[in-house]
Order: structure tokens, then sequence, then C-alpha cells
């Protein structure tokens, strides 16, 4: 658990430092401020770590941070920082390899993993790439509950932000803004029956040209909306901009999954489904599928 007080510098940093919020009788000119963020201390917790040879680490909290006086200003963020190595699967070296460090995917990954635990599931969630400033601009974003709520934020820290803390980078980290969630349904403490069908998946792949600036969630979840009886998975296997594709385009390839539960598809089924994803993309998107 960190300090609910930062500096000044530190608070404006990540969108804080307003007067109203500094302290009349702080514990140190160091602690002056309310904290606008969880982040500004699990950075200098991570650069202690590393400081004392923890090259590798994860560090996460819960708790209040502060953006004003008003109470909608006040909320509840849950926060995680990973540095070096660390990911999902582990850290360290490896016998494989050189082992990535902590990036935007491992910061994705976490806040989606969070979100699951707390009962929303992936295929409800968007990214988009609004991040704060304190982010590095490409290699973050948002995931949003529809257009207005925001559920948190994710991505490898900006490289200036980590300078100003006196903080080695690369750094990724999420904050997810609990008192955005909606209420979750009460549910019961023991699991469905497993809902397994004992017929062969049939996957297809698609490769639709659209707008270098259509994310790739926005395509998947066309793809998802066209058939949910029977369209079980959606995946991102490609994305290519370059030769063959028009300036301002990009390439963006799926593998859509149809799982059949009380018989084998037929052809003429499986080409009917593969219309729907096609004109279920286009009308959300714009693209066109690649010929």
């Amino acid at each position: 658990m960190t300090w609910s007080f930062v500096p000044v510098a530190e608070a404006k940093l990540f969108g804080g430092g307003q007067p109203a919020l500094t302290l009349d009788n702080p514990i140190s000119t160091e602690l002056a401020q309310m904290r606008p963020s969880l982040l500004p201390g699990l950075i200098t917790a991570a650069k202690r770590n590393r400081d004392r040879d923890f090259s590798d680490g994860a560090l996460f909290e819960l708790g209040q941070a502060y953006r004003g006086l008003a109470p909608e200003d006040q909320y509840l963020a849950a926060t995680g920082v990973r540095f070096g190595t660390s990911s999902l699967e582990g850290s360290g070296r490896h016998w494989s390899g050189d082992v990535p460090e902590a990036g935007w995917a491992a910061a994705k990954a976490d806040a989606i993993a969070a979100l699951a635990a707390l009962g929303f599931s992936q295929a409800n969630i968007q990214v988009t790439r609004e991040a704060p400033a304190w982010f590095h601009p490409g290699r973050s974003g948002a995931l949003k509950l529809g257009p207005k709520v925001t559920l948190g934020v994710f991505g490898e820290l900006h490289p200036d932000t980590l300078a100003a803390l006196d903080a080695e980078a690369p750094m990724a980290a999420f904050e997810l803004y609990l008192d955005n969630l909606p209420p979750a349904k009460r549910k019961g403490t023991a699991k469905a029956a497993l809902d397994a069908s004992d017929l062969q998946a049939v996957r297809r792949d698609f490769a639709f040209l659209v707008d270098a600036d259509v994310a790739a969630g926005d395509v998947v979840r066309a793809a998802s909306s066209a058939d949910r009886a029977l369209i079980s998975e959606v995946n991102v296997f490609d994305v290519f901009t370059g030769q063959g594709v028009a300036q301002g385009k990009k390439s963006l390839a799926i593998e859509v999954t149809l799982q059949p539960r009380d018989k084998t598809l037929t052809e003429a089924e499986i080409d009917a489904v593969a219309e729907k994803v096609v004109a279920a993309v286009t009308k959300a998107t714009g693209g066109e599928l690649r010929g």
C-alpha cells in the first residue's frame, strides 16, 4: 500500500495538482497533495525494487484517488504496474531466447483479467485509443463500456513521465475506475455445466480492407454479432499495410470459428454465415472483403 499523498509536481504529471487538493498540514513537504492516481506511488515502489536489483516485478494496489473536492471527483481505483520481463507467464531469462520487457499487451491483459474477475466478459469491452498523456501514445488505450463509460486505461508509461519520477523505462501499467463499473449481477458459486459439443468446429478466414483508424475490436465485435448461435470465437491473426494496400487503409484478417450444436453444418449453411459476417463487418466499419 502506498501513500494517499504525493508531491505536487508528481500530482501534476497525472492530471492533478489543483490548489484545493493541497494539504494544510502535510506530514512532510514531499507529501503535500492528494494523489490523482495510484500510479505515482506504484511507479516509485517499482523504482525502489529495481534499485535493489529486483529487476522483474509486478505491483498492484486498490485504493482511493482524488481529482477534486466533489464526491464524483473521488474514485476507487484498481491499479497495477509491471516492470522488467514480468508477464502473466512469468519473468526472467528463458532457454528459448530473449524475453521481452513488459509492454502494453501485458497491461491490457492484466486489466481485462481484473475485469473478468469482476464478472465482465471481454466481448462487452471496447478498446479505444483514448489514453491519458502519462501513457505512451500508440502503445496505450482505454477500456470502455459503450461510448461514454470508461472502465479503465492501460499501456506503456510515457518515457517523459518515468524520467520525471527518476524511474527507468519501459514500464507498463493499468488503472481501473471501479466506481464506473455497473453493479454486478448476483451469481451463484456453482459453475454452470460445460456446454460442450461433440461436433467438429468449422473455421473460416476473412481479410477485410478497412480504414487505417478502424479498431480491430470493432471488426471482431461486428463479426461475432453476425450469428451468435453458431459463432463461438473470432480472433485477429494478421494486420497488414504496405504494398498492395491503398494509402490510409489496412488489411485486417480474422479467423471465425463456427461451433455446431445439433448437426454437422452443410457448405450452404457455412456460406450463409460467412455472408452474414461480411455484411456485419461492412455495415459496422465500412470495410470490404479483400479478393
